[in-house]
């Protein structure tokens, strides 16, 4: 009996050994194979590459060799690779899509593997549709094998990242930098940038280790750790951090605080309207900070909410001028470079802001503070039976659920999830106070998160959500 294998926001993922088998990486590439066999121009060929998971380099290759025994050709990485590098490399090689075996954030004990779409990003909803009635059909086309070749698909997207920054302004800075890249694909990349053009930086978590030995290749709370440490201890300016595939940003500030992926947005969204004033519109998850809109409006500029998942933002940026679109968790992209959430494209840009505002980057975070309001955001992971689960987002969504606690519960939106509008102070002109409600679609876990206009009130919502959920 073949297990079911089931797409989340961003591809499919699962535990070593129990779900993620050479077997079943076999069925989603001959699902892949199929859907560009049908909808694509397959004489463009896939590319494949791969993160530094434990079996990742295997898995890639299997990949290929399933795709290319359909007769389509095959680019596969050379070397553990930057899931946006690979994305870049799709669009601007025209092939006609891409494969990066990863398991991104996750624990050591996954993987996974995501499709790119032709233009560069995050497979469309319509396209991951596609592949999972492929998959449905236990597609395995066959044809005239084709070749496998390996190549570098990191140093024309080093390239281009480069360009895109402004180098030559992060070079004179007197700044320095921590580097963390959670032994993930992003190993030597970013270091390798700033030690081309003589920026002072101190790098942790190089190295190769598939165990992740004490964190999850996460860049939040408490996975940072080391990091907020090395930047006290070294005097850093700042602390930039890429996750396991290096598609997402984490931040530490001088001080060694955390500096969470909104307020890194929120960053570089006010320095590209004041400063670059590009063009275009915004797009945000349904779990991420207000802030966003209020910098938005100040410059009458468009916001568009999605649903939680990248692959809701790329597929705005294709039918839309998108300047900037954002997840909670770090990804954050740029329709006019590519549809896609990169992580060492963002920490280079954090590193331009700070050139060209002379500030570090805990100065930029509560400058932002003052002038939209005091905004605060927490998150909690529940790993909760699968009927609690449910049963918490049923009452949640129930209309005789007028609190939370102690709390008035103003209003409810249910774009992705349940999210509460709550009763409660603002701090002069901060956030207004939310929680979100979410059950994952691919782990046995609940996600609460939250944003009010203190730290303190943010505990005390996801402490009393926490207690909504597992008490009833």
């Amino acid at each position: 009996m073949s297990q079911a294998i089931k797409f989340g926001t961003d591809g499919w993922r699962g535990i070593i050994a129990d779900d993620f088998t050479f077997e079943n990486v076999r069925r989603v590439a001959g699902a892949i194979a199929s859907y560009v066999l049908k909808y694509e121009d397959a004489g463009r060929g896939v590319f494949v590459g791969y993160d530094a998971r434990f079996a990742s380099p295997r898995a890639a290759q299997v990949v290929a060799e399933v795709i290319a025994s359909a007769g389509v050709r095959v680019k596969l990485a050379n070397d553990y690779t930057p899931t946006p590098a690979v994305s870049y490399a799709v669009k601007h090689q025209g092939a006609a899509g891409g494969v990066m075996v990863t398991s991104s954030h996750n624990p050591w004990n996954w993987n996974g593997v995501k499709f790119k779409g032709k233009f560069g990003g995050s497979a469309t909803p319509a396209i991951m549709k596609r592949i999972e009635e492929e998959l449905a059909a236990n597609a395995a086309p066959k044809g005239t094998k084709a070749a496998i070749v390996e190549v570098d698909f990191k140093k024309d997207y080093i390239a281009a990242v480069c360009r895109f920054a402004d180098m030559d302004l992060i070079s004179k800075t007197k700044f320095k930098f921590a580097v963390d890249a959670m032994y993930g694909s992003g190993r030597g990349v970013l270091t390798g940038i700033f030690a081309d053009r003589g920026v002072q930086y101190v790098a942790i978590r190089q190295e190769l280790n598939p165990l992740f030995p004490g964190i999850n290749p996460e860049p939040i709370e408490p996975h940072t750790a080391m990091l907020q440490e090395t930047v006290v201890r070294e005097k850093c300016d700042a602390g930039l951090a890429t996750d396991g595939d290096a598609d997402r940003i984490g931040a530490v500030a001088e001080d060694g605080s955390f500096v969470d992926a909104h307020k890194i947005f929120c960053v570089l969204l006010r320095w590209m309207l004041e400063r670059k004033k590009w063009p275009g519109e915004i797009t945000r998850a349904f779990n991420t900070t207000r802030m966003i809109d209020r910098i938005a409006a100040k410059h009458g500029r468009k916001v568009h909410e999605t649903p939680i998942g990248f692959k809701y933002a790329a597929d705005l940026m294709m039918e839309r001028e998108i300047l900037m679109g954002g997840e909670e968790s770090g990804g954050i992209g740029y329709s006019r470079f590519l549809p896609e959430r990169d992580g060492v494209l963002n920490c280079l840009l954090l590193a331009n802001v700070m050139a060209e505002e002379g500030k570090p980057l805990g100065q930029l975070v509560a400058d932002l503070q003052r002038e939209f309001g005091p905004h605060y955001y927490g998150r909690v992971d529940l790993h909760i039976p699968e009927q609690m689960k449910l049963n918490a987002i049923e009452r949640a969504r129930a209309d005789s659920t007028q609190a939370l606690g102690r709390y008035r519960v103003l209003t409810k939106e249910n774009l992705d999830g349940v999210k509460f509008f709550i009763d409660a102070p603002k701090n002069g002109n901060g956030a207004e106070a939310w929680i979100l409600f979410r059950a994952s679609g691919t782990e046995p876990l609940m996600r609460l998160y939250s944003e009010a206009a203190s730290p303190e009130l943010v505990r005390d919502l996801l402490s009393i959500g926490e207690s909504f959920v597992t008490k009833g």
